[in-house]
């Protein structure tokens, strides 16, 4: 038998969660994100399940290339743009809109020699303080863009540093954007999935929703199921071992876990070479046998140890769930101290999927 771990992906649940996205923001399109194998979700199966899009991004020109291989008409953007100059005419012919988010950029593309329309997205820096341009120099670099006939539509764009908690920053860099892009009559794309949920003066033209598409709550006092959205991917496990520990005994590698009493624990079929974090500490909530228990120790690269004090009838081939239904991915990465986009997207390649 092989190995029981395995990620299952609910495709009709990404369809939903688009759907959510389409509520909060009625009036405009939607960007779906997919960079980064969607996510860890697979970039194939997430696209086809949420076609009904306006359009995809993605981060590099592979991606976009790979959806386009698969029959999608949708426009494309490439949200860090081109790299290097030669990369221009693989963009041309895919039709893909790259972000432009340096002045160099824009010069580079005015300059070269296309033979197919390219529309942008031309990304001001409105206080993110990563990518884009200053404000200041939003004229003369849209003259750099006008002046060449390639170039077609363009669409102005930002990125909120903190749309998931403190709304007086959205609204500052809000005030700057719209000054910059007063009387320009440009469409606009600035919302994420935090900004689409709860700053709807923000939605503009397109919104680019990411990791509410996938189930999982952009805000750190919400998680997915609170927000409406359904879990897209269960990562999924059994116990193969079960041990009986005396009180005063360690558990795993470095005994980072001493026993306060005789207990009886449970070995899980995952570790970090699957893409579970090493530093989960003992408290992880886990589920095991649909009952909510915690991770005990230090992670190892195939395995992970359980209490099983609440389920004393586990035994070995007790399902196990480590984040998805019934265990939002947002506690388990709390208990990390990290976020859920870091769990879902280090799911290793090692790990079958099963999409439903």
């Amino acid at each position: 038998m092989s190995r029981p771990l395995i990620a299952r992906i609910d495709t009709a649940a990404l369809a939903h969660n688009l759907g959510v996205a389409r509520a909060a923001a009625p009036r405009a399109k939607a960007f779906a994100v997919v960079k980064a194998n969607a996510y860890g979700h697979g970039l194939t199966r997430s696209a086809r399940a949420l076609r009904a899009a306006d359009g995809f991004a993605v981060l590099r020109v592979e991606e976009a290339a790979q959806l386009r291989s698969e029959g999608y008409t949708h426009p494309i953007i490439l949200l860090e743009g081109f790299f290097h100059p030669d990369e221009l005419p693989e963009i041309a012919r895919l039709r893909l809109r790259p972000v432009i988010h340096r002045t160099d950029q824009a010069e580079i593309l005015a300059k070269s020699k296309l033979g197919q329309r390219v529309d942008v997205l031309l990304k001001l820096n409105t206080g993110m303080n990563r990518l884009g341009i200053n404000p200041k120099r939003l004229p003369e670099t849209l003259a750099t863009l006008r002046g060449a006939a390639h170039i077609g539509g363009i669409t102005l764009m930002t990125h909120f540093a903190r749309a998931d908690d403190d709304a007086a920053c959205v609204e500052q860099q809000l005030l700057r954007f719209q000054e910059a892009a007063q009387g320009l009559n440009l469409p606009a794309s600035l919302a994420n999935s935090a900004a689409i949920l709860r700053h709807p003066q923000t939605h503009a033209d397109w919104v680019r929703p990411g990791i509410m598409l996938y189930g999982a709550s952009p805000f750190a006092d919400q998680t997915g199921e609170a927000l409406g959205l359904l879990p897209v991917m269960t990562l999924e496990s059994k116990l193969i071992s079960v041990q009986f520990v005396r009180k005063g005994e360690g558990v795993g590698y470095g005994a980072r876990f001493i026993a306060d009493r005789d207990m009886k624990i449970g070995i899980v079929a995952c570790g970090y070479a699957d893409g579970y974090p090493r530093h989960a500490d003992t408290g992880t909530p886990v589920l095991v046998g649909g009952q909510l228990t915690r991770t005990l120790g230090r992670v190892s690269m195939d395995m992970l140890n359980v209490d099983l004090t609440a389920t004393p009838t586990a035994h070995v081939g007790s399902p196990v769930t480590l984040w998805g239904v019934g265990l939002p991915v947002e506690q388990v990465a709390a208990a990390c101290g990290t976020i859920s986009y870091e769990l879902l997207t280090a799911l290793a390649p090692r790990v079958p999927v099963e999409e439903s």
